[in-house]
């Protein structure tokens, strides 16, 4: 009953994939990022999928922390932007949150504040992405005033790699060499690996690693990994075909006819459109599959609805399943048609799309 657009989740494949990335490092510790209402999959559904494996949670501010601990989430969840105001920090302390630090001036914050129990801060040097954390030449002294505090229990050290995504990268080689002079006088567990860190860099595999978009089965990848060969998709995106019409040549398909049929075309408009989250900027060519089969979009992304080519799939009617990514079309073949990458592909999905959780 009702519109056919519908997000399937796969929690058996989001615990095979977080399973993966420890096993990389299976004496250390993985957390499980699931920040962007866990890109896109429903943060609450998938953490409790794990909550008897994942070693903490990684959510990206105080807001997605408190929703998962007020589902009944008791691991330890780390806020990796940290805190914004000084007032968070009780909350942060009473919960038992993790906290990201990045500046000089957030210890000192910490320094006047008053908390029911010291917390876990992990603290971040700036090794090259130029975006948040520490610099390297204040990092020894940023340790040495938090390490200090009555307010802090355990440090950890973290940084986060600007390439690591791009095989040999001269970046990555330089952020790690950058981190480790640094730190290596420094008594303390580290993190620095993401997703592309954790399948691809040995040397990055500390204490913690952070797993993120690898856990939904899609890889930071463009060329071929090993370990993404194994990884499963979590997010099947499916829809229906609502209507079918036959086109003859000259004959133009949605706004702007930016699609002109060149010969006798059969095409089916389907329920899903930018308003669900699908982008508008998709390309003409753009992959979908129709009862399983290859096809293709044509014609402009509406906000409700997309047009697709029908004129090869014989047994396409009013009713055919199309799935536009997931378990037999990786969202990464479909994310450069849109000019895109998978991270935005899931995190754009809409509440107006049914999720459906298996597994």
């Amino acid at each position: 009953m009702g519109r056919a657009a519908t997000a399937t989740i796969n929690l058996d494949a989001f615990r095979h994939n977080y399973r993966l990335a420890k096993s990389v490092a299976p004496e250390q510790k993985a957390i499980a990022i699931v920040k962007a209402d866990a890109y896109g999959h429903g943060a609450v559904k998938l953490a409790f999928a794990l909550e008897n494996e994942a070693d903490a949670f990684g959510v990206a501010c105080i807001e997605e922390a408190i929703e998962l601990r007020e589902a009944g989430i008791k691991q330890p969840i780390l806020l990796l932007e940290g805190f914004f105001t000084e007032d968070e920090l009780p909350v942060i302390s009473d919960n038992n949150f993790w906290c990201a630090v990045h500046s000089l001036e957030q210890i000192d914050i910490i320094a006047r504040s008053q908390l029911n129990q010291p917390v876990n801060f992990w603290l971040k040097m700036d090794s090259g992405m130029h975006r948040l954390g520490v610099s390297p030449q204040d990092y020894r002294l940023a340790y040495d005033k938090l390490r200090s505090l009555p307010q802090v229990n355990e440090i950890v050290l973290m940084s986060h790699f600007a390439d690591a995504d791009a095989f040999g990268s001269a970046i990555t080689a330089q952020q790690i060499s950058c981190f480790e002079e640094i730190s290596r006088d420094i008594d303390a567990p580290v993190s620095i690996a993401n997703s592309a860190a954790t399948m691809e860099h040995t040397s990055t595999r500390r204490e913690f690693q952070r797993p993120g978009l690898m856990l939904y089965g899609s890889s930071p990848f463009e060329a071929a990994q090993p370990m993404a060969e194994q990884l499963q998709p979590v997010m099947t995106l499916t829809s229906e075909v609502i209507a079918v019409r036959e086109l003859g040549p000259g004959d133009g398909v949605g706004y702007g006819h930016r699609f002109v049929c060149d010969g006798p075309t059969k095409v089916g408009t389907v329920a899903i459109g930018y308003a669900d989250g699908y982008p508008r900027h998709a390309k003409d060519g753009t992959p979908v599959l129709v009862n399983g089969q290859r096809t293709r979009i044509i014609g402009r992304v509406s906000m409700d609805m997309l047009t697709v080519d029908l004129t090869h799939i014989d047994d396409a009617r009013v009713g055919a399943k199309v799935e536009l990514w997931g378990d037999n079309l990786l969202a990464a073949e479909v994310a450069p048609y849109c000019d895109t990458v998978p991270y935005t592909l899931f995190t754009g999905i809409t509440r107006r799309v049914h999720k459906k959780y298996i597994g």
